[in-house]
């Protein structure tokens, strides 16, 4: 199974985003009950492998229809500022 691409990031103030693009590993998406980005966070250094983009590495939100086992199906993920916070905006409920 191949995880899916951060296609974009626009939550500038993460230390893994890099000119809109994602560049830590992998990220954690959700906590059961909202579709933000777990990984987020900030410093005052960038970290991630700028060489790399990231991919989605687990997804806690069930109820999403691109998830089959807490493993993220879409091709891609689109992570954006919604409810105030890092959300995945590819998330869409089943």
């Amino acid at each position: 199974m191949k995880m899916p691409v951060v296609n974009a990031c626009d939550v500038e103030a993460c230390a893994y985003n890099a000119d809109g693009n994602c560049h830590a590993m992998a990220i954690t998406v959700g906590d059961s009950r909202h579709a933000h980005c777990d990984t987020f966070f900030t410093a005052s250094a960038k970290g991630g492998d700028p060489a790399n983009v990231g991919h989605v590495g687990a997804c806690k939100m069930a109820d999403c229809r691109h998830n089959t086992q807490f493993e993220c199906q879409a091709p891609n993920i689109t992570v954006g500022y919604g409810s105030g916070t890092a959300d995945c905006l590819t998330y869409s409920p089943a």
